[in-house]
């Protein structure tokens, strides 16, 4: 049996397919990550392009597009443990697969913006990109967005960061200390605040900003920074709930990861 197909049905087909391109197949990016280690230190050259589907940018919250980058992060073979902890590093660490780990967001709560905020610390209050309840600047399903360079990069862990070493490793923080990811094995130890805010936006602790969480000692398994042992290796975790990477660094971080 021949199966006919009418030239006005074909022509369907064909948009049909012509859109899943589009939309779909667009947004599959071919990773680029090359890491070569010294006697020194350990350096990742990359693109910065995710090893999974993205999602659609611009979007709600997010206007940019993706770009591929050309960078380096260099971290130490032997990095150390300070006395103190420090929150110098804009970009905390980096994956295996060469994606920037950036948990914090640049954006402040501005009341005289038509957004809500902006980057101008005027208030206080430091948005977070994923709270309790929803995720905000078009932070996608894997947990990334894009900033105005172009740069996608995570705010929390995913699946696909699993397994690339068969372990539980998925990256190098900023000051060369590993950082593992358990899933819900691991708690964090930083905890919703209890009542309301004292200056505007006012309203409950709900996660919306850094500020709404408190570090509370011992409440969970890591410190202040989600710094904890494996194997008798001190080293970072990423958590499911907030901070979901750290924010602080005990070691020193490369000048890479400062910019």
């Amino acid at each position: 049996m021949t199966l006919k197909i009418k030239s006005h049905n074909l022509l369907f087909i064909k948009l049909f397919y012509l859109i899943f391109q589009i939309f779909f197949c667009s947004n599959i990016l071919k990773a680029e990550v090359k890491i070569i280690r010294n006697n020194i230190e350990r350096c990742f050259f990359t693109d910065a392009t995710p090893n999974h589907v993205i999602g659609q940018f611009p979007t709600k919250g997010n206007p940019n597009r993706f770009k591929k980058q050309n960078l380096k992060f260099c971290t130490t073979l032997k990095p150390v443990i300070n006395s103190n902890f420090s929150y110098k590093a804009r970009t905390v660490g980096i994956t295996l697969s060469g994606i920037p780990i950036r948990p914090n967001t640049a954006d402040w709560y501005d009341p005289k913006s038509p957004k809500g905020h902006s980057k101008k610390n005027t208030s206080g209050w430091n948005l977070e990109g994923i709270t309790p309840y929803k995720k905000k600047l078009g932070i996608d399903s894997n947990n990334g967005h894009i900033d105005k360079k172009g740069l996608y990069h995570y705010h929390a862990a995913n699946k696909y960061l699993l397994n690339l070493e068969q372990n539980s490793l998925i990256g190098y923080a900023a000051d060369g200390h590993e950082i593992h990811y358990l899933g819900p094995i691991i708690r964090s130890s930083w905890k919703l605040k209890n009542g309301t805010r004292p200056t505007i936006p006012f309203g409950n602790y709900d996660g919306s900003f850094f500020q709404d969480y408190e570090y509370k000692e011992g409440s969970g398994d890591l410190d202040e920074c989600n710094f904890g042992k494996i194997n008798d290796q001190k080293v970072y975790f990423a958590t499911n709930e907030f901070p979901f990477f750290p924010r602080c660094l005990w070691g020193n971080p490369s000048k890479y990861f400062l910019r």
